[in-house]
């Protein structure tokens, strides 16, 4: 839900506003609907069960979508020994066990930030332990919300030395912040690349049967399906998401059926696999091309980070039963089971899958792989949406168009300009590599790298979130940095044969981020310091003429806001000074209508206010009112009375929040009902402010928004005025405005702005 809170209190004209963010904080009554949403609740064995079976189509299609081509990206031209197989599947099995089972199942997802998983959330639950916002919003009132979990530090403690040094490094902030956005910008590469390597290789299995068909064909397949997957987003997951569970599950049983079908039939001696001894051996028989081999074997663990970025839909312990109960011993089989395969058919690795099945149920298998592989690439589309917004939120990507496709998930979205991007450069890289051996040097690329950040954030959070013990963070930090510095130095050889994809890609993405988030910093400075206090209007006295008052939006995860509890107002300031503070509060999936008749809503609410002030003013103890602090999710309207104009003012920087009493204007059936319970009359103050507020309701609206450009000064180097006058200015140009955003009407916005110099 979201809001705008206008009329700040402060000491002196021109000095930075006493800000107090104050995000998902309780409001009396309506907060119990709020309170515990985040929180880890008990589920009893049956529930986690079915959310379990219900999290294998949102979380696990990737990393079960990977025998597709695991052996293929391995071994591209071909085995030349059965001990390599052994080696390489001795190294999945490994790799299965210490990434996506200990450190993320058992570890990384312990580190959710109420709920919300993903290198941006690994930054949140940070920022909120240590002062390292680049944006400095942060007040000791956050401490309060009921989602704003955080222990004290001793002071002489390690967690408390290496706080102060994070908070004393002004670049250290920043380089926290780039690696948070490095990681992110690789999770959006992944949405690009899951659907090209996942559809083309599933397609693949035609020719297995039709090896007459040109590859040509399986490309322009793959192609189709992806363009009709795409231009389906708009319809969201909601209709259709009830396949995904089955679906998943389907094919889990079906790998690993025919996983053991395979071990018995071909060679059960592949379980000697399971010993640490055959990857030394394959390591030190291959020598540099077994090395480089290790791109191949990484691609067994893709997904592994969308099991984290996904994992605000399901508790920790249903994805964790989900895996260790079904996933992982399906995946260990369906890789044994392959393996097997080829130690009898070294020279059919480029079809490995496909080649193992048996004959009477190749066809019904290669249906349900291709449908999987979709499911897999709309997780890591809709997980790509979701970090999108993520970082929009953080200031960290220009205002663009969210539409909320479902009444029951507040995390299933869609967004159109996103959705196209991905789509041209999915399509881009399916068409222009033609096969799956350089888009999975490419994923494999974009696997590590998120990885790596992920270790480097979660060795932090040990410190200080866990307030772990210094061997337990030296094992982590030993034991990842090793398999992922492994495999990153493996994928460095595979640069030039496709792994520059997501490199380029993600550079593109982090330069946009960065640039933006650095534009709307100087802005939030700028306008921080320029607003105008609240004890500087108020010395105005009565007589004030049109007085600019800041409006700040945050997001809170409310769907609806009913009509009869959309507004909440306060007076500012004595009587004669005419003056509130209004709220309009609007949930996520509540609709900005252009036909609304918001400023007759608007000041019915305060006349119910002028009433219900006045009956207040009558009662010294009443339990039917309360005074709460308010703040929610999207910008509105903030309401200046004076003479006889009244101003609108919104000033839209999602990151901050006041703090103040804010009366609940209450439905006028309540209302009058309890005034004839009370027995309260209107006194003449106020029939003369209601006679006021008329006046100003004819006077007419206007709706004033801030609107700061910002220019690179004159002396500063040539990359910051680049970064500044052109790619500051041209994201600036073509994102969202606020009056598009909430339909204010053309006839009635100022649009007030200034330049600004960095």
């Amino acid at each position: 839900m979201a809001s705008t809170e206008f009329g700040e209190d402060g000491d002196s004209r021109g000095g930075m506003w006493v800000l107090e963010q104050r995000i998902d904080q309780p409001m009396d009554e309506e907060a119990e609907k709020l309170k515990n949403m985040y929180r880890e609740k008990k589920f009893s064995t049956l529930l986690l069960l079915r959310l379990a079976y219900q999290s294998l189509g949102v979380v696990y299609g990737d990393l079960g979508t990977s025998p597709l081509y695991v052996f293929y990206n391995t071994f591209p031209h071909g085995i030349d020994n059965q001990e390599d197989v052994i080696g390489a599947l001795s190294l999945i099995i490994y790799s299965l066990t210490l990434v996506p089972l200990v450190k993320y199942v058992l570890i990384v997802l312990r580190a959710n930030d109420n709920g919300q998983g993903g290198t941006l959330a690994l930054y949140s639950l940070l920022c909120r332990h240590a002062n390292i916002r680049t944006i400095p919003n942060q007040h000791r009132t956050d401490e309060e919300l009921t989602t704003y979990s955080r222990s004290t530090i001793r002071e002489k403690s390690f967690a408390a030395k290496t706080k102060r040094w994070l908070e004393e490094q002004p670049y250290i902030k920043d380089i926290i912040l780039i690696l948070a956005l490095v990681g992110t910008c690789m999770v959006i590469g992944d949405g690009i690349l899951t659907p090209a390597i996942s559809v083309l290789s599933a397609v693949g299995g035609i020719k297995v049967n039709h090896a007459d068909l040109s590859n040509e064909v399986v490309v322009l397949v793959a192609v189709v399906i992806l363009v009709g997957l795409f231009s389906m987003q708009h319809y969201g997951t909601d209709r259709v998401g009830w396949l995904f569970a089955p679906v998943v599950l389907l094919w889990f049983l079906l790998i690993g059926g025919i996983g053991i079908f395979n071990i018995c039939k071909y060679d059960s001696s592949v379980l000697k696999a399971f010993s640490p001894l055959y990857i030394y051996r394959y390591l030190k028989r291959g020598g540099r091309d077994g090395w480089t081999s290790l791109g191949g074997i990484l691609l067994s663990i893709t997904g592994t980070e969308a099991l984290f970025a996904d994992l605000a839909h399901f508790p920790v312990s249903s994805v964790q039963i989900a895996f260790t109960l079904l996933v992982f011993p399906c995946l260990l089989l369906a890789y044994s089971g392959q393996a097997a395969y080829l130690m009898h058919n070294l020279n059919h690795s480029n079809d490995a899958f496909y080649r193992s099945i048996p004959d009477k149920i190749y066809w019904p298998v290669f249906v349900v792989a291709t449908a999987a592989a979709i499911v897999a690439s709309q997780a890591t589309i809709s997980a790509t949406f979701s970090i999108i917004k993520q970082a929009n939120a953080h200031g960290c990507f220009p205002r663009i168009k969210v539409v909320h496709t479902s009444k029951k998930f507040l995390g299933q979205i869609y967004i159109p300009d996103i959705n196209w991007i991905l789509m041209i450069l999915c399509i881009a890289v399916t068409a222009g590599f033609k096969n799956q051996s350089q888009i999975g040097n490419a994923y494999g690329t974009a696997v590590v790298l998120v990885m790596l950040v992920t270790t480097l954030l979660m060795i932090l959070i040990m410190i200080l979130v866990w307030r772990c013990h210094w061997i337990l963070v030296v094992v982590f930090t030993g034991l990842s940095l090793i398999v992922e510095c492994t495999y990153f130095s493996a994928v460095l050889f595979k640069v030039d044969q496709g792994g520059w994809a997501p490199l380029a890609i993600a550079g593109a993405f982090l330069l946009i981020m960065y640039v933006w988030h650095y534009g709307t910093v100087k802005r939030y400075e700028f306008e921080m310091h320029s607003k105008v206090s609240m004890a500087w209007i108020l010395g105005l006295g009565p007589s004030l003429g049109l007085v600019r008052v800041p409006g700040i939006g945050l997001y809170l995860p409310v769907y609806t806001v009913p009509e009869d509890e959309r507004f909440l107002v306060k007076r500012i300031g004595p009587k004669n000074f005419h003056m509130f503070r209004c709220v309009a509060r609007y949930g996520y999936k509540d609709l900005h209508k252009k036909d609304e008749d918001f400023e007759k809503k608007l000041f019915h609410n305060l006349f119910v206010f002028v009433k219900l002030e006045s009956m207040m003013e009558g009662c010294s103890d009443s339990d039917d009112y309360s005074l709460y602090e308010q703040q929610t999710e999207r910008s509105r309207e903030g309401l200046l009375v004076n003479n006889n104009a009244i101003t609108s003012s919104t000033n839209m920087d999602p990151t901050v929040s006041s703090l103040d009493s804010i009366v609940s204007v209450t439905s006028p059936s309540h209302l009058n009902a309890t005034v004839r319970s009370s027995g309260h009359v209107s006194n003449q103050t106020e029939v003369d402010e209601v006679e006021f507020l008329n006046s100003c309701r004819d006077a007419g609206v206007v709706h004033i928004l801030g609107n700061t450009v910002v220019r690179a000064s004159r002396d500063s180097r040539f990359y910051k005025k680049i970064a500044v006058d052109y790619i500051y200015a041209f994201l600036r140009k073509i994102c969202r405005e606020n009056s598009v955003i909430f339909n204010v009407p053309h006839e009635s916005l100022l649009n007030v702005g200034q330049v600004f110099y960095v």
